[in-house]
């Protein structure tokens, strides 16, 4: 395990916490980002022996508004359907941490940063991450608030690969992992859709070689198409054809190229509302984080090579029935990799045709099987409920 012996100690509530200097966050390649600043919320408080501290790890888009009001978009959290009162999550019990990654844009060290060796922000000049370099940020956040041990780490999709390096890295800072629709590697699909996204963004004449920022542009169009093409990966046929069909936006054809269907009025209004809150080059960099994840590559290929020092760890994991992103064969593969290790793992396929956004959404199958397996975490933690 990292040393993570850290001589700070960052406020409760949340806010920006901002590393020494003289303790860089070491990238797996090789660069180190110095003056680290990782944005974070907290709902809740650590009881005295610091058992009911759980970390929510959020995905592409998400930020570290996971309960609560979103300052910037004024919505509620993305999870509060499973964090608030009397909710699996329940700040009355659990000490709960939300951190943006870095490479975000909601505060954390990311390319609209400043550079300090330049005082522009670093654009393209940033360095490449990983799941890990996230990870490794997290852990130190997670030591600067006073946490040795977590009770659960949580994450769906991009978050439940944090999860499962979590358990791979720190396996001594956690007591259970849930790994919501997620995988331990992306496939070649998965990449090829990152790379659309990414190639819309680098098209705009806007985007500028990624230095939009420090000319005063934005690649908002680029950004818009990218958001376009993930967000239909997010989703099922049947949700579409539930939700949209092939239903006009208006009375008659527009015999051109307007959003004639509803659908595409959707699409472009998730374009549209993305561009206002996210950071076109946070979005490249994300999302080469997630095409370079592959748990087992460092373990000979693997994958239960991966998890063998987190025998200790109870495990987690839920799928979705119509999730083609992330579908449910990828959840089996970390399963039966957590067995071949001898960790012990619960799983459940959920029957749903919201697709991969299932995670997001009113499903109370998810609710109820995260309020059972939290329970019984808590019971061997002697955490009482």
């Amino acid at each position: 395990m990292a040393d993570l012996d850290l001589d700070v100690s960052a406020p409760l509530g949340g806010g920006v916490w901002r590393f020494p200097a003289d303790r860089p966050l070491v990238l797996d390649s090789g660069a180190k980002i110095a003056g680290l600043e990782v944005a974070y919320q907290t709902y809740g408080a650590l009881n005295d022996d610091g058992s009911n501290a759980i970390l929510i790890c959020h995905a592409l888009t998400g930020d570290q508004y996971v309960a609560g009001a979103n300052p910037t978009t004024g919505k509620p959290g993305w999870w509060t359907r499973l964090v608030g009162p009397g909710k699996p999550i329940d700040p009355a019990r659990h000490f709960v941490i939300c951190s943006n990654v870095i490479g975000g844009c909601m505060g954390s060290t990311g390319p609209a940063s400043i550079n300090p060796a330049t005082g522009e922000p670093w654009g393209l000049s940033f360095p490449i991450l990983t799941i890990a370099d996230m990870v490794r940020a997290q852990a130190m956040l997670i030591d600067a608030l006073g946490v040795d041990t977590l009770l659960a780490v949580v994450g769906g999709s991009m978050g439940g690969m944090q999860v499962q390096q979590w358990a791979v890295d720190y396996p001594g800072k956690l007591f259970s992992a849930v790994i919501v629709a997620s995988a331990s590697r992306h496939s070649a699909q998965n990449i090829a859709f990152h790379e659309v996204g990414r190639q819309a963004i680098m098209a705009d004449p806007e985007w500028r070689g990624g230095a939009y920022a420090a000319q005063g542009s934005r690649p908002e169009k680029g950004l818009a198409v990218a958001r376009m093409a993930a967000h239909i990966t997010y989703l099922s046929e049947p949700a579409l054809q539930r939700k949209f069909g092939r239903e006009l936006q208006r009375d008659g054809l527009s015999w051109g190229f307007d959003a004639d269907f509803q659908v595409e009025s959707y699409l472009r209004h998730q374009g549209a509302a993305f561009v206002d809150r996210f950071d076109a080059n946070s979005y490249l960099y994300i999302t080469r984080a997630m095409d370079y994840f592959d748990l087992a590559a460092p373990h000979g290929g693997v994958l239960a090579n991966a998890f063998k020092a987190a025998r200790d760890v109870r495990f987690c994991v839920l799928s979705f029935t119509s999730d083609w992103l992330y579908p449910t064969s990828e959840s089996r593969h970390i399963v039966r990799a957590l067995t071949a290790a001898g960790c012990r793992a619960a799983f459940a396929e959920i029957d749903s045709d919201k697709g991969h956004d299932a995670f997001l959404l009113d499903e109370p199958v998810m609710d109820a099987a995260l309020t059972g397996f939290m329970g019984s975490v808590e019971r061997e933690r002697g955490i009482g409920r």
